[in-house]
């Protein structure tokens, strides 16, 4: 018989997932257009590409979303970013 042991860590991360997600797609990053501009290619990925980063990968995602990807500059004085 199949058994999935998601429980208590398996939600955890889908909460933190969906927070992200909410402050990714509310941010004012472009959407697409990937620049490399900057010097690290990281900090100019769209929407798209974080999104995508959160999805596939969701907890190596979210330690390189927080690290990483420059919230302050993309959230705007409406919203703040979370801690």
């Amino acid at each position: 018989m199949l058994q999935y042991g998601g429980g208590f860590v398996g939600l955890i991360v889908l909460i933190l997932d969906l927070i992200v997600m909410f402050e990714i797609f509310n941010s004012t990053r472009p959407i697409g257009n990937w620049t490399f501009a900057k010097a690290s290619a990281i900090h100019g990925c769209p929407k798209l590409g974080w999104a995508l980063l959160i999805f596939f990968f969701p907890i190596i995602g979210l330690v390189i979303y927080f690290l990483f990807s420059d919230r302050h500059e993309y959230n705007g004085s409406q919203y703040q970013a979370l801690p």
